[in-house]
């Protein structure tokens, strides 16, 4: 390793490329994966939560930036038609979300998930996580990389009545990280080309305007939306993320978000990496063992997967989605489903901000009353990074709400 003495007296190395497994798909891994198929996965090393604490809930609500009070403040729930504290429908991703299976040496994209929400999560539950390997499409050409595949994941969460509460089915693109390198530079070239600065050079006055739009994005909380009032066309109000810094990332991975496996410290990680090689990397800086994970705050990491700068989590950007709906339909309404994809990535300094139309109304035939929406995720620069759609249930003026058809009795 060639190094070199700064004046402070510390040791920098020169080469700054980090180096990861690279592997290529092959007839043998093909058929490997196909023998999978349909097998529930062990997933205790990336179970993050179990219980639904009341400090648990306030650390996830607080990851992904969600001010709702009714998730932290237990008088507003008991007060609400929950009747009881509770949490954000997307807390059980903060319990499991997702694991690194298969395919060795491949590279990884999280680029799409479908959320069903059946129930609330109370305080004090427990959420026992399922994850099932449902197989994968492919191989394909890629323009990304040579060839890729892709995996299709469903997990369950069920509470200690063993009622499932929700589902998400969930899929991510593996393809050869060597070939993906190699294009990135030339994709890096064009970016230069196109003058995508990264991080992204935001001014005083242009932060300041930011800042002041997140600041301006309340929750509708109490005050009803009524499916009445609702029309084909509306649009729904924005919410704000960013400028995204290294905080936004620690944040989410405190209040239980995606790190698979959990992050470790010391022997703790090195034994785990020891026995999983592809699940590390080499800090090229630094010199220590760093998790494939770390793509989402490490840019060293970001450039060997292929991508020029640290980038957010798919999980992360789900919650996102998610916080839109329950702002946007009041504490008695409930997001029944929503569903994203994640095209292009969200670098930290990105500025994102998320919208959507109410695009149908209807009665389904136990009587809810239901909108579907489009939802999006524009960055700075125009393009929306998660188009998705959604089917959220308003309360009417004259029956029970969405939520109170699915408290728990209390």
């Amino acid at each position: 390793m060639t190094t070199t003495e700064q004046p402070t007296g510390g040791v920098v190395d020169k080469t700054t490329e980090a180096k990861m497994p690279e592997a290529v798909i092959t007839d043998e891994m093909v058929e490997s994966m196909k023998a999978r198929a349909g097998v529930n996965l062990r997933i205790d090393h990336s179970v993050n939560n179990e219980e639904a604490t009341r400090i648990a809930v306030t650390k996830f609500a607080g990851g992904i930036g969600d001010i709702n009070p009714l998730w932290t403040d237990a008088d507003r729930a008991r007060a609400s038609d929950y009747g009881a504290p509770v949490a954000p429908p997307s807390f059980v991703i903060g319990c499991f979300s997702g694991i690194q299976f298969g395919w060795p040496g491949l590279g990884a994209f999280h680029n799409a998930t479908q959320a069903r929400f059946h129930k609330p999560v109370y305080w004090g539950d427990t959420i026992t996580a399922t994850c099932r390997y449902d197989g994968f499409t492919g191989p394909r050409p890629s323009k990304f990389a040579g060839q890729m595949v892709t995996d299709h994941f469903v997990n369950s969460y069920r509470n200690q009545h063993d009622e499932l509460v929700a589902e998400i089915d969930w899929q991510v693109v593996n393809f050869e990280r060597g070939s993906a390198k190699s294009r990135s530079k030339e994709k890096a070239a064009d970016a230069a080309k196109a003058e995508l600065v990264l991080p992204h050079p935001w001014d005083e006055e242009e932060i300041a305007r930011v800042e002041q739009q997140v600041l301006a994005e309340k929750p509708r909380g109490a005050q009803d939306r009524f499916w009445e009032d609702v029309e084909v066309g509306d649009q729904i109000q924005t919410l704000t993320k960013g400028p995204i810094g290294l905080t936004d990332e620690v944040a989410f991975i405190a209040g239980g978000g995606t790190p698979i496996p959990r992050l470790k410290a010391h022997a703790a990680a090195l034994v785990d990496y020891q026995a999983h090689p592809a699940w590390s990397f080499r800090d090229p800086v630094l010199g220590s063992s760093e998790p494939i994970y770390a793509v989402h705050y490490n840019k060293a990491a970001a450039n060997a997967m292929g991508v020029a700068f640290q980038y957010d989590v798919g999980f992360q950007r789900q919650c996102w989605q998610t916080q839109l709906l329950t702002h946007w339909c009041g504490d008695r309404g409930w997001v029944v489903d929503c569903s994203s994809q994640y095209r292009g990535f969200v670098y930290l300094s990105d500025v994102i901000t998320l919208g959507g139309e109410v695009t149908a109304k209807s009665v389904t035939d136990d009587g809810e009353h239901i909108v579907e929406l489009t939802t999006y995720a524009r960055n700075q620069r125009g393009a929306d990074v998660m188009p998705g759609t959604a089917t959220i249930a308003l309360p009417t003026r004259d029956a029970a709400s969405p939520v109170a058809r699915r408290a728990r009795a209390v």
